[in-house]
């Protein structure tokens, strides 16, 4: 390991201090699932490594490409590799303490209850309308007292203002605008993305630490 790496001790009284020692032990504690690596979820796994949280596990069975590049936390030179793996490393080197858990599959009715079990927090970021509403229904259904934090609607360069988080049920919440659709908007901006990301990684950190 580089030597100029700070120790776990130390890495965890500089968020301490930024946080307070009560909210900072229960993110160290905590795991969260990010189900989906693009736009959304390498955003909002990149936050919750940064916020100290103890366990993070990374989902998605696609690799990188080069149309990732304009919104996605990846580099050039990873074009190619799993993104399990890509994100993995720039996980490890953000937070180097944080347990990385990943699974490169994709998720199913079959396999959701098996994989999600462990996880106190579960970050819907899929592209796919089909493969959202599929991980909320299980999850709902399965897994009813696990909290669960969803994306709808970040598309185009309408106001980042308009990117809201509401709460469906008591553990359901959703990020987005609910309305803008890339099909429609015809683009997805880096900036606009990583605001609903920033949504999802804060509900997520704010259901871990009891302040929602």
């Amino acid at each position: 390991m580089n030597v100029n790496i700070p120790t776990k001790e130390e890495m965890f009284h500089a968020l301490e201090e930024r946080h307070g020692s009560d909210f900072q032990k229960k993110i160290s504690k905590a795991s969260g699932a990010v189900c989906g690596l693009g736009g959304l979820g390498s955003n909002i796994a990149i936050s919750l490594a940064r916020a100290g949280i103890g366990r993070l596990h990374i989902i998605d069975f696609d690799k990188v490409d080069i149309s990732n590049l304009n919104r996605q936390q990846y580099f050039a030179d990873q074009l190619g590799e799993f993104k399990t793996k890509a994100l993995g490393d720039t996980l490890s080197r953000i937070a180097p303490y944080c347990e990385i858990v990943s699974h490169c599959v994709r998720l199913t009715e079959e396999n959701i209850p098996e994989l999600l079990k462990n996880d106190d927090v579960v970050c819907e970021a899929f592209d796919s309308a089909e493969q959202k509403a599929m991980l909320v229904n299980c999850i709902l259904e399965k897994f009813p007292e696990k909290y669960l934090v969803s994306g709808s609607g970040m598309a185009g360069t309408g106001s980042a203002n308009l990117i809201k988080t509401r709460r469906i049920t008591d553990h359901f919440f959703i990020c987005g605008d609910e309305s803008s659709d890339v099909e429609e908007a015809g683009s997805l901006v880096s900036a606009r993305v990583m605001v609903c990301a920033a949504h999802e990684a804060l509900m997520a950190i704010k259901i871990i630490t009891e302040t929602i």
